[in-house]
């Protein structure tokens, strides 16, 4: 394919969403795009999407990126999960890990198995019964090529986005410095976008253009008006503070979210530093006050001042409009809860990539993208929803609020199900499996009023013998791993 036949692709805004993006075309449409990349040194980017989960790890394998070339040029640390302290109550706390807990039958999940077994006398936790969630606990890891264990990472996501950058400007990306002060549209009243006007001068015309601008969203909000729709009433926080610590202790191989009267608190651990942070909702908490909050609840010397951060959770009415894709906080945000920015991210660009219009726009392709967006993110919204929804915590205004207040017809029948019968469930392409819903309805005190009766099938000394095995094996496969912070320092080593 000729120059000339190439789609022009220009991505504007960098950051952690904009190299995502220009890394995963610059390898996989190799020779059918020409590529570029327009950032600003003047323009800061968000940087608290430090947490990743476990399919981050696909996306690298389809780029071919080394892991250990990677979390040494980010400084990563591995995660199995996260502790959500102080959820379901006040001194209550639960992991949700990322591993597959116990073993399920054709007809029923793992979790009918140990409701049986509790109702038996067992005192077992669900959680025993989780080789990642063992280990999280443990503070143990180890991974090789034949380890099944389910992982993700905690990285420092400037130096990720400069990696990345890295990766596509060796494989042809063209990085352009400059702000940009006009975005040109079609004169034919089509409303396309034809070219970005920057602070230089120079003018940057393409085909297609994705918009990575953060929550400005510079092309599919303010040039193409194509509205949101807000999530607020279900997701009250509204704002962030961010600040970076000095490590004081070893890192665990888990975040922490750790919950508090007007929103949570999160701690990430990389191999140079802690991340901190705070988010609250506005409405029961002051920017003053949180910022008080954070400072008291953290550990280790100050590195950075706290960074403010504002935001309204929801989403575009569309992703795709005309020729401009939405892509990162432009698109949307669900809150960094269950650390999902980054992977729908990756996920975003990929469908990008599936339903790439070589033909030019066409109207099937974009409203296909933008119905699997949709549901992607409105699946993730209900989880995360989950979360204040279901607590026993009604010591504040805030947590009384959210345990009152109405929720999509899609959870209510997800915990309705569950409540009634232990009964969960997992669609087509949604992201979190059987094994997270279960876990954080368990984990935030959502016990089920029965449970499938086909466990009743088995004896009292093989359920005994089921149950006990199992737990005692996953003990042993977590308590076999060295510590988590020896594991790192050994495979993050540079090479000689």
């Amino acid at each position: 394919m000729n120059q000339a036949q190439k789609k022009r692709v220009i991505i504007a805004g960098g950051g952690t969403a904009g190299w995502i993006a220009a890394a995963a075309m610059a390898k996989q449409l190799a020779g059918t795009v020409d590529i570029t990349l327009i950032e600003s040194d003047q323009i800061s980017t968000i940087g608290v999407g430090e947490a990743t989960i476990p399919p981050m790890r696909t996306f690298h394998k389809l780029l071919g990126i080394n892991e250990q070339d990677f979390m040494r040029a980010t400084s990563s640390t591995f995660k199995l999960g996260i502790s959500f302290e102080n959820w379901g109550n006040i001194d209550q706390k639960y992991i949700h890990s990322f591993g597959v807990t116990g073993k399920s039958s054709y007809l029923a999940e793992f979790v009918h198995f140990w409701l049986h077994g509790k109702q038996q006398g067992h005192d077992a936790e669900y959680g025993d019964y989780c080789i990642e969630l063992q280990a999280a606990k443990m503070g143990r890891f180890a991974t090789s090529d034949k380890s099944k264990i389910n992982f993700a990472y905690h990285l420092e996501a400037s130096r990720y986005a400069s990696f990345l950058r890295e990766f596509s400007e060796a494989r042809q990306v063209k990085r352009v410095e400059g702000k940009i002060v006009q975005v040109n549209q079609a004169t034919n009243g089509s409303g396309f976008i034809t070219g970005l006007q920057l602070d230089s001068g120079a003018l940057i015309e393409g085909d297609l253009f994705i918009d990575c601008s953060g929550f400005r969203g510079l092309l599919i909000e303010q040039t193409l008006n194509t509205g949101y729709e807000d999530w607020s009433h279900w997701l009250p926080c509204d704002s962030a503070l961010a600040v970076q610590t000095a490590s004081v202790s070893p890192a665990p191989p888990y975040t922490r979210a750790i919950a508090h009267d007007s929103g949570w608190q999160w701690r990430i651990p990389l191999q140079h530093r802690v991340g901190n942070g705070i988010v609250y909702c506005s409405k029961y908490l002051s920017d003053d006050a949180a910022r008080l909050r954070l400072l008291d609840n953290i550990e280790g010397q100050t590195l950075t001042e706290p960074l403010q951060i504002k935001f309204r959770t929801g989403k575009r009415r569309k992703h795709w409009n005309k020729n401009c894709i939405a892509l990162g906080l432009a698109s949307g945000f669900v809150e960094p809860l269950e650390s999902t920015s980054i992977h729908l991210v990756m996920m975003g660009i990929i469908r990008l990539m599936k339903l790439f219009p070589y033909e030019g726009i066409n109207p099937v392709l974009v409203e296909e993208y933008n119905r699997e967006t949709s549901e992607e993110l409105e699946k993730i919204r209900d989880f995360i929803i989950l979360h204040y929804k279901v607590t026993q915590r009604e010591d504040s205004a805030f947590w009384r609020y959210c345990k009152n207040m109405e929720v999509p017809d899609s959870l209510k029948h997800r915990i309705e199900l569950f409540k009634r019968n232990a009964y969960t469930y997992q669609e087509p392409n949604e992201l979190f499996r059987v094994d997270s819903w279960t876990q954080v309805m368990l984990g935030q005190g959502l016990i089920p009023d029965s449970y499938h009766h086909i466990v009743k099938t088995m004896s009292d000394n093989e359920l005994n013998q089921f149950l006990n095995s199992m737990r005692t094996g996953m003990k042993s496969v977590a308590e076999s791993l060295p510590m988590h912070q020896d594991f790192i320092e050994r495979y993050c080593k540079a090479s000689n």
